[in-house]
């Protein structure tokens, strides 16, 4: 119970920090629900669309959209589960999929995505809502649930979980939940044609994205649309990037939390996509997160000099990660990640380093900080360009400052000859190296923002 009063503190300082209601917060789910599908519920409901027959769900839903035209609301109902076989395609402005009432609990309707994967001739059905028509501009995605049903098999091709975007402004994703994507992502914003702007994603509640395991990775939130706010989401255990911005001038990117639990994270939120912006973060902001990495699952009763086991040995590689050479080496050459503002975020747990940066030119990186309980255990792996010792061992905050042009950095950084591929080290498999203390699991722990904790 000790790391549950933690977290409780934790939540609670962030809502007062923050000045923020618990309205605005991503509300809490249910005990032992993480992949559970809602109580079926076929009684017809006045004002929504049921799930039954299952058989004709898709295309009613489709049609619906489709004849909808501006502005239509597509309402689904509450505690039923939608089995799709191809995605929702929104196809006029304005228009909103949401749940009636707009609940914020696992009442919320439950999209599951159903068709196919790897059958010959047939595209693998990877995604349960797409808004990236060409006249998709101000399209709503709100208090629905989406179950991209992995269930444990291999990642396959295809698109993220939630696919909005293109070439369209205005779009917003909020009070959503969406998790076990097949393919790369619990939710993507595209750039369109360069010209996607103006989204807004806050308040979901994402995750766990994707497996650990080697090229099975998958990202909590990706946004490549500019000018876009990302804020207040809670992502559990994304395994690729809990929040990756592919250059995205413009955005805000604050007050979201990322944590994991038993799953290795290559990277909290990343800045290292030279495409397809050309390495432009002119404008981005990221302030304000709290980025948890790996604590102790075992009991403190058997910790040694303070420190426990975790389960599944997991870590985040790299809190915050910044330049192209960090994530991909020497792959994009002399090409750098440009313009961003990186302050006052927020680290605690285990992390092979809290914040690195190389490759990059005019950011501005001040007033990072460690909280609570930290450690910092990742050692050289196997694909570590390590022949002559080049990859610096785990410690908080590491630049390449002769591949650093113009920028202002906080003081505690630690220079390194080499920050190519820093996401090659790994963790410590087992052992006492994992701190106890916020082992950050999501307010479904029952605590309320006074720090109480039900019994």
């Amino acid at each position: 119970m000790q790391w549950q009063l933690s977290l409780c503190f934790l939540l609670a300082n962030n809502v007062v920090a923050y000045g923020l209601s618990t309205a605005t917060r991503t509300p809490a789910r249910s005990r032992n629900s993480m992949y559970s599908r809602n109580t079926p519920s076929t009684l017809p409901q006045a004002g929504c669309e049921p799930a039954e027959p299952a058989n004709t769900v898709t295309e009613r839903l489709n049609g619906l959209l489709s004849s909808g035209g501006a502005g239509y609301v597509l309402s689904l109902c509450p505690n039923q589960n939608y089995s799709i076989t191809a995605p929702l395609q929104f196809t006029a402005p304005n228009q909103e999929i949401s749940t009636q009432g707009l609940p914020t609990d696992n009442s919320r309707a439950m999209l599951i995505i159903s068709g196919p994967v790897l059958q010959p001739g047939q595209a693998n059905h990877t995604s349960a809502v797409s808004g990236q028509c060409a006249t998709c501009n101000g399209v709503k995605l709100r208090h629905v649930q989406i179950n991209g049903s992995r269930n444990g098999a291999q990642a396959v091709h295809g698109d993220a979980n939630i696919e909005m975007g293109g070439s369209n402004t205005g779009q917003l994703i909020e009070f959503v939940r969406s998790f076990d994507p097949r393919s790369w992502s619990c939710l993507h914003v595209s750039q369109g044609t360069l010209d996607c702007a103006r989204a807004t994603v806050q308040n979901n509640d994402i995750g766990p994205c994707g497996s650990d395991a080697p090229g099975q990775w998958a990202d909590g939130i990706s946004i490549a649309c500019a000018n876009t706010t990302v804020q207040n989401n809670h992502i559990n255990s994304p395994t690729d990037g809990g929040i990756v911005l592919f250059g995205s001038p413009g955005s805000v990117v604050e007050n979201n939390t990322i944590w994991i639990e038993t799953k290795t994270l290559l990277g909290g939120i990343n800045l290292v996509d030279y495409n397809p912006w050309n390495g432009n973060y002119n404008g981005t902001v990221v302030r304000n997160n709290d980025i948890v990495g790996g604590f102790a699952t075992d009991s403190i009763d058997d910790a040694v000099d303070n420190k426990g086991t975790n389960s599944g040995s997991a870590i985040i590689k790299i809190g915050i990660a910044m330049g192209p050479h960090v994530w991909f080496g020497n792959s994009y050459k002399v090409n750098i990640s440009q313009g961003a503002l990186v302050v006052d975020n927020r680290f605690q747990g285990a992390f092979g380093y809290a914040m690195a940066m190389s490759s990059v030119a005019n950011f501005t990186v001040l007033n990072n900080v460690l909280v609570g309980d930290t450690a910092f255990i990742g050692s050289i792996g196997p694909k570590c360009s390590n022949a002559q010792g080049r990859t610096p061992p785990a410690r908080p905050f590491v630049v390449q400052q002769s591949l650093v042009i113009g920028s202002k950095i906080q003081t505690d950084f630690t220079n390194i000859d080499d920050a190519n591929n820093l996401i090659c080290i790994i963790p410590p498999a087992g052992g006492h190296y994992w701190p106890f203390g916020n082992n950050h699991a999501p307010p479904s722990l029952g605590c309320d923002v006074a720090g109480s904790v039900d019994p």
